[in-house]
């Protein structure tokens, strides 16, 4: 799995300060895959995090301090569009930062959009509010959550691809979940921070210092983070593994010209998975907040452990998909989706125990399914395109299928019925389940 590469394919994008790195960290410069995995998880559990931690204050704390001078639910929807900014920007923030690995080496690269990933969270713990600083405090918070976007677009690191690549035949399903596993753990340490502090302080003091902490720390978390890959990624063995495996990155102009059909068709067949994401964590928080059925703790308590439940059927959906394929699974879950979707004005307009059904039965759908929603069709790549068209894939899916899920959601439940929070998840189940078989179609005549 860990074979040595011949000297066919030069280190020709990585700078003598690259070089001098490995020298230092020579000692330790054989990776085994279980690192690769860790460092995956450690690595998407921190961009996670500080994801939401800017999801959740958009629900508890942006309202009142940027968006003051509109009701509760036009505050949150305004919270809502800025949330979107980051989604938009990852494409952007993909192709910018291709163009700085091709220039310097994949350790800046990482370096610099992992720092800018911690500052933009970080700026936003310093930001004054409407108060001090009237639309100006808007048009900044807008501009970190954009800073944050393209500086996740920018950490792509082909680790997730690499697990891939060298897993063995019948354990892609299982290689594939682990990257998967930073998103439940982030979420997890995002909503105990949030409980811990809202449960503990009074609401003025929430709202005044509070909530600022959760960014401070996201800081801190993408600091450990950073040295956690660039321990793999300056190393010799690891440079080799990519070169190997052709992991490199490529101009995004010629990949989408030429690759365009395989992003496309990637990003919806993840598509159930992803609408899913962000239905059962951003929005329930609002919906519940604005209709005070229930308290803004219980709710937060309920979705920590819905976390848990995720990381469990996370780790399931690999031994599943090894069992019956990852397609197949996908497919499956889609369908799921699409069944639990008619449940939802049900289970979200009814009692407690209702709401809180939602959220756990919903947080297990999304393990199983987001669990193999990466990588399944971007094995269509040829080798030279992939680690470029698997970065854009992503990009592409969160875009279409999560950046305005919670806008949209709330918009059209709160003004015309929860009966739009099916028809959003069944649009995003009916997509997936087209675009897997336009997939299969066009294997099957290959």
């Amino acid at each position: 799995m860990m074979a040595s590469i011949s000297s066919q394919h030069p280190e020709t994008s990585s700078p003598g300060a690259e070089n001098d790195v490995r020298q230092i960290t020579a000692d330790h410069s054989k990776v085994a895959p279980g690192e690769i995995a860790i460092g995956v998880v450690i690595g998407r559990a921190s961009e996670y995090f500080d994801f939401f931690v800017y999801g959740i204050a958009s629900v508890l704390v942006f309202p009142a301090i940027f968006f003051p001078f509109e009701e509760r639910l036009e505050g949150t929807l305004w919270a809502f569009v800025v949330f979107s900014f980051a989604f938009i920007a990852r494409p952007i923030g993909t192709t910018l930062f291709m163009g700085i690995q091709r220039r310097w080496g994949r350790s800046t690269k990482l370096t610099i959009a992992l720092f800018l990933l911690g500052i933009s969270t970080a700026g936003i713990a310093f930001l004054p509010g409407y108060a001090s600083l009237g639309v100006t405090s808007i048009v900044l918070l807008s501009i970190f959550r954009f800073m944050q976007g393209i500086a996740l677009g920018g950490s792509w690191d082909g680790l997730p691809s690499l697990l891939a690549l060298n897993a063995p035949e019948n354990r892609r399903g299982w290689y594939a979940m682990l990257g998967q596993l930073g998103a439940p753990i982030g979420f997890i340490i995002a909503s105990a921070l949030f409980l811990f502090l809202h449960s503990n302080l009074s609401l003025k003091d929430f709202l005044e210092f509070g909530w600022r902490y959760p960014f401070y720390v996201a800081f801190a978390i993408n600091v450990v983070a950073l040295f956690a890959r660039l321990r793999l990624v300056v190393t010799h063995e690891y440079t080799q593994l990519l070169e190997e495996r052709e992991l490199e990155p490529t101009s995004v102009r010629e990949m989408v010209r030429t690759q365009g059909y395989n992003i496309f068709v990637g990003a919806f067949t993840a598509l159930a998975s992803y609408a899913l994401f962000h239905l059962i964590t951003v929005f329930p928080l609002s919906w519940i907040v604005l209709g005070t059925t229930q308290s803004v703790n219980d709710v937060l308590a309920v979705q920590v452990v819905g976390g848990f439940l995720a990381i469990l059927s996370t780790i399931a959906s690999g031994v599943i998909a090894d069992r019956f394929g990852r397609r197949n699974t996908l497919g499956t879950l889609a369908v799921l989706i699409g069944v639990f979707s008619l449940f939802a004005p049900a289970l979200m307009g009814g009692s407690e125990v209702a709401q809180d059904v939602f959220i756990l039965v919903g947080f297990v759908l999304l393990g199983l399914s987001y669990g193999q929603a990466a990588g399944t069709v971007t094995a269509n790549f040829s080798s030279i395109y992939r680690y470029t068209g698997a970065a854009l894939t992503a990009d592409l899916a969160w875009l279409v299928g999560a950046a305005f899920a919670p806008l949209v959601a709330l918009g059209l439940s709160a003004n015309f019925g929860l009966g739009y929070l099916t028809a959003y998840l069944m649009s995003g189940a009916v997509l997936t389940l087209a675009a897997l078989w336009i997939n299969r179609k066009r294997a099957s005549r290959d």
